[in-house]
């Protein structure tokens, strides 16, 4: 299966409709330090299995760190940690396997790290995110498609939050995660939603 109809399958599964017609109007919120709210925010991946099937899993704990620049959003940088054992897998058979040493080995990599190097704005309005992820021990660098959702005060809370959708694809080989290729897929699509709100 093509990477991109993966990533289509599994933005589509992930997050409903993606697509934003224009972008946001960042002038509603200050610049300063962003946290993800942990009750809105998702980190999910897919990849094809066998030919049959596209299962989306994701990760229960992590943190999101975001240091905004309302004025110049590519002066922003992001953070991102995710505890590699918190992740879902629908059984704990195949958790056990996922987190095995042919796959994350939580063991000896306990954490999968994201830490943004640039941001360049894209033509249509939405943002790139440039940086380094960490899986299994191993560094490469990434470009993330960043969409801006909406940049606002928290109807509910006032707190200034933004909310986003971020997504990739990446070859699981790069990372030394290379069972099973090609029957299944060396391709995954990466998502996260969040909304960050401003830290107090």
């Amino acid at each position: 299966m093509k990477s991109s109809t993966l990533r289509a399958i599994a933005a589509a599964a992930a997050f409903g409709v993606t697509t934003v017609s224009q972008a946001a109007d960042l002038s509603g919120v200050p610049s300063g330090d962003y946290a993800v709210d942990p009750t809105h925010a998702y980190v999910t991946f897919s990849y094809n299995h066998l030919g049959l099937s596209n299962p989306i899993l994701s990760f229960d704990d992590f943190t999101i760190d975001m240091n905004f620049d309302s004025e110049d959003p590519t002066k922003t940088t992001v953070n991102v940690t995710i505890d590699a054992n918190s992740i879902v897998a629908g059984s704990d058979i195949w958790k056990d396997h996922l987190t095995g040493d042919k796959f994350f080995d939580t063991a000896n990599h306990p954490e999968i790290t994201f830490n943004s190097t640039s941001v360049e704005a894209a033509r249509d309005g939405n943002y790139k995110v440039m940086g380094d992820l960490t899986i299994k021990g191993q560094s490469k660098p990434v470009s993330i498609d960043v969409v801006i959702n909406a940049a606002k005060n928290h109807p509910m809370s006032g707190t200034p939050t933004i909310g986003l959708e971020a997504s990739t694809e990446l070859m699981r080989s790069e990372f030394g995660m290379k069972a099973a290729i090609p029957h299944v897929s060396d391709e995954v699509a990466l998502n996260i939603t969040a909304e960050m709100a401003m830290s107090q």
